[in-house]
């Protein structure tokens, strides 16, 4: 039986099994290889059972504002997609009590629905100040399904072009929303990272700040269209994504695009992700920091 080093942050789990669980998450294996290498990994009696369960999010524990602050409104919004599915739905919040137009911020979801944690991570922007919009993708197909297992096999089996067409156009409805000042950001984790990095390519017009936690990049070939200035953010140990980057940062060097990097150190993918073990607080709390103040100085007319 394998023995690998467990993490520092979770003791219990070795560092091979968050590797294991980012090629399953993104579909590179299925769950029988992925349990089939867990139970190489199992660890002081550890199962490979037991393994999955630490890998799993735990939302009920996670969450940093709730849902009921007296600061924030938060409801959910329909809104129209005429390219996609005809019509979307997400999680609106914004401070309880605007004086003024509010920078937005459109935050995109994971490769598995509008999952707690994601919502979480709109209503801290909208403590912060901004109109927050996330879209569950999943909307069409019954919306999150209330477990990210089911919601990444519905996520696959959507029509993905219908799908990026429904998070344009929730990108449009923020931007156009009453409460807006007409300045737009994203921010995305994993696949909505990978949107954050599409949408500058494809939403120029609309885009004027992106911020992808650990996404992968965009057509390499049209990186010329960005016009909105790029804060990405990538985990030390996230061999996937870092492998991709210096494709990605040589288009970006040679049109001179505004972008700034950011790797944290022995922090694996989905390291802002507060509800599982791959959390990494420091890391977490400085990434966050950053894309707060990056909005601040790039969305306030």
């Amino acid at each position: 039986m394998s023995k690998q080093p467990p993490s520092k942050q979770n003791p219990h789990i070795p560092e091979q099994a968050f590797d294991l669980y980012d090629e399953y998450a993104h579909g590179q294996i299925d769950r029988r290889r992925f349990l089939s290498g867990l139970s190489k990994l199992a660890i002081a009696g550890v199962s490979a059972g037991a393994l999955v369960q630490a890998l799993s999010p735990n939302y009920a524990q996670a969450g940093q504002v709730s849902f009921n602050d007296p600061n924030i409104l938060a409801r959910w919004q329909t809104f129209a997609s005429p390219k996609g599915h005809g019509k979307g739905r997400g999680y609106l919040v914004h401070p309880a009590e605007p004086t003024e137009p509010l920078p937005a911020v459109v935050v995109i979801h994971e490769n598995r629905g509008l999952n707690p944690y994601v919502a979480d991570v709109a209503r801290r922007l909208a403590k912060a100040g901004f109109l927050a919009f996330a879209p569950d993708g999943l909307h069409p197909a019954g919306g999150y399904p209330g477990n990210d297992d089911d919601g990444r096999r519905m996520q696959r089996e959507m029509d993905r072009d219908k799908l990026i067409e429904d998070l344009f156009a929730a990108a449009r409805f923020v931007h156009d929303h009453p409460d807006s000042n007409g300045r737009l950001g994203v921010v995305g984790f994993c696949f909505g990272g990978s949107m954050a990095n599409r949408m500058a390519v494809d939403l120029p017009e609309l885009i004027d700040a992106a911020v992808p936690f650990y996404g992968s990049p965009p057509d390499l070939e049209r990186v010329d269209r960005i016009r909105a200035p790029l804060m990405i953010q990538m985990g030390g140990s996230d061999q996937r994504i870092n492998a991709m980057w210096p494709d990605y940062q040589a288009p970006l060097e040679a049109h001179q695009v505004n972008y700034q990097a950011h790797v944290y150190p022995d922090a694996p993918q989905g390291f802002h992700n507060d509800s599982t073990p791959r959390y990494r607080p420091e890391a977490a709390a400085l990434a966050w920091q950053r894309a707060i103040d990056f909005f601040n100085q790039q969305l306030t007319i």
